[in-house]
């Protein structure tokens, strides 16, 4: 076994990137349903940084309760240390990746080894490294779940109504905001796997990634505005989302849906009139769905781009480079 203690990142208080402290810590140890994962990658995610900031950005009402000190991180890829004695289907030497009870915020995997419940694990597709395995959890996962199928009952702290995917296929068009971005490369990508027409919005920085991953239409939103030059499309999936999201309504067809993945304001009376949807989920931990998308990964029907990667030490880095924006795929750290 192991020594007794690891490294980890925590926070110890609310704030910039520079509140993220390396520390040694004791080794966690699994629960009931639990496997010990060591870790080998942690993906970064949106949530790691709104936990950081003390989650500012949510209704206070939707804020997952949490305290201080606590490790960040919802994404891994590794390899099963340890196995709990009621877990099946996973042995010690397993390569395994995971999005870790999201939507709370005790995923704790910024860290050298995890406890992690083995419903949120997948096996690592043979076929990716860990690097690109710990990139795909959340992301991989949220495009999944907002246009493939749910794949849980929960309701959404946004919404009453259950999130309904659009199926998707040659004869629909879907338009994606964000596409260079962690979840948007991934919708691009499922959503031409279904064999729909992709438009994909970005800045130019990324148009020639963008087309690589097989988008049929780019526009460059640094030069035109996507919502005064597309119209009739059936499906905005908007990976941006918040406040701005509702441009794009006018973009949409009669019966068309948008798609934001962060919440925003719409008027309902205007979405109404325009004969449209507006809807939206909050991904889920769901390693039956993970092990659905690895398999395209191992195919490479899909693939994971890293925009970067850092050291665990270097977490506070790697939230730097996250906070200039303009990422293209996702970053990941890395843990010896």
């Amino acid at each position: 076994m192991p020594t007794h203690t690891m490294r980890a990142v925590r926070l110890h208080e609310h704030g910039g990137p520079e509140v993220l402290s390396y520390d040694e810590v004791p080794i966690p140890e699994p629960g009931p349903g639990e496997v010990l994962v060591r870790v080998h990658a942690v993906g970064i995610n949106p949530p790691d940084w709104y936990l950081r900031d003390g989650l500012t950005n949510l209704p206070p009402e939707t804020r997952p309760k949490f305290s201080l000190p606590v490790i960040p991180g919802t994404d891994l890829s590794g390899v099963v240390e340890a196995v709990a004695a009621d877990v099946d289907g996973f042995s010690v030497g397993d390569e395994v990746f995971g999005l870790l009870r999201f939507p709370s915020f005790d995923g704790s995997t910024y860290a050298e080894y995890v406890a992690a419940p083995a419903s949120d694990l997948a096996r690592k597709p043979a076929g990716i490294d860990h690097v690109r395995a710990a990139g795909a959890p959340m992301a991989g996962l949220t495009a999944w779940q907002f246009l493939i199928e749910l794949g849980h009952d929960h309701p959404s702290p946004f919404q009453a109504a259950q999130h309904r995917p659009v199926p998707l296929d040659a004869n629909v068009t879907v338009l994606i905001n964000g596409a260079a971005g962690g979840v948007g490369h991934f919708a691009l990508q499922l959503a031409k796997w279904k064999g729909a027409h992709v438009i994909a919005v970005a800045s130019g920085a990324h148009e020639s990634f963008l087309r690589e991953l097989g988008a049929d239409q780019f526009i460059d939103y640094t030069k035109s505005r996507p919502e005064e030059i597309v119209h009739d499309v059936d499906l905005v999936l908007d990976a941006v989302g918040g406040p701005d999201s509702k441009r794009f309504l006018r973009t949409l067809k009669r019966g068309g849906a948008l798609f934001p993945v962060f919440f925003g304001d719409f008027d309902e009376e205007e979405t109404v009139k325009l004969g449209v949807t507006v809807t939206g989920t909050q991904v889920r931990s769901n390693g039956a769905q993970l092990a659905e998308l690895g398999r395209l990964l191992d195919a490479g029907t899909v693939r994971v781009a890293i925009d970067s990667t850092f050291a665990l030490a270097d977490a506070r880095a790697a939230h730097e480079r996250a906070a200039r924006g303009h990422i293209q795929g996702k970053i990941v750290l890395t843990v010896a």
